[in-house]
């Protein structure tokens, strides 16, 4: 007897809903963080008269801290987004690379959620799809795209597959021998 969970579709099974929605908040994270270093940068050569990169290496010539600071803020909430949109970049980049499906499911993540300007519809998505994908209809798209999104799972968040636990469990034991 089937004793797996169904789920009306891929979206809807929470082991993948985070990459659902980093995916889904892709173009507005990279927008959102462009826009803020701009600000950051502006503000700083209005109010100071000088770049960032130049104001920070004179402070750390005099050895100044910024502890505390609202360009410390700035600078550690800038990073924080930085580091996030870098980590899905290079899990997109490692599953082109290493998947065995991974240039088709590169270029269906990419022309869905990653490419700057997002298209207007299936049909827009599709045609971009053919000089990468030969044969693409949109039943292949609806078919692969919810693949791509779980390859792209087991590289971010790792492979957790519980039909996996028992063979994994032969390799490495949870259960310690006792001396």
């Amino acid at each position: 007897m089937n004793t797996k969970k169904k789920y009306a579709t891929v979206e809807d099974n929470p082991l993948y809903h985070d990459t659902w929605a980093l995916l889904k908040n892709y173009r507005d994270a990279v927008w959102n963080l462009e826009l803020a270093v701009q600000q950051v940068r502006n503000t700083f050569e209005l109010e100071y008269d000088t770049t960032i990169e130049e104001f920070l290496e004179s402070v750390y010539a005099a050895g100044a801290s910024l502890d505390g600071t609202d360009i410390e803020n700035y600078a550690k909430s800038i990073a924080r987004s930085k580091k996030m949109l870098d980590l899905l970049n290079n899990a997109v980049d490692t599953l082109r690379s290493k998947h065995k499906h991974g240039e088709q499911y590169y270029w269906i993540l990419y022309y869905t959620y990653l490419c700057p300007q997002q298209l207007q519809n299936i049909e827009e998505i599709v045609e971009s799809l053919r000089p990468h994908i030969l044969n693409i209809s949109r039943r292949t798209y609806y078919r692969k795209r919810p693949e791509a999104v779980e390859a792209l799972s087991a590289v971010l968040w790792g492979y957790t597959n519980k039909d996996c636990l028992k063979v994994l469990n032969q390799f490495f034991p949870t259960n310690k021998p006792q001396s």
